[in-house]
């Protein structure tokens, strides 16, 4: 019974071979995700005058202002513009995670 696959031998065929599997997905997984974290994400704001950069891991890379978007009597404008802008990239950042990883719970949390 054991050289069929069977428990007394060790684990059973069926299981080594969804081990295998497992293994190899996340394998599979964890060069996805080196691959999305080198990944870089843009919006703009203000009709460009705000560009908020991150990377797909969420690190906030750069942003650039463009002069005209500082208006010293004004400066909850320009808040808002890299808010807005954060905050699309972060969406950005949030659908690439998404449609890589397929919502599989606890990725990139």
């Amino acid at each position: 019974m054991a050289k069929h696959g069977g428990y007394m031998g060790g684990m059973p065929g069926n299981m080594q071979n969804l081990m295998r599997q497992a293994q190899r997905m996340q394998r599979q997984m964890e060069e996805s995700r080196k691959e999305l974290d080198a990944k870089e994400f843009t919006a703009a704001a203000g009709g460009g005058a705000v560009e908020v950069t991150l990377t797909g891991d969420h690190k906030l890379k750069s942003i650039r202002i463009s002069p005209e978007a500082v208006d010293p009597d004004d400066v909850e404008m320009l808040q808002d513009m890299i808010t807005a802008a954060f905050n699309e990239a972060q969406a950005a950042v949030d659908k690439a995670q998404e449609d890589t990883f397929g919502g599989m719970s606890g990725i990139g949390m």
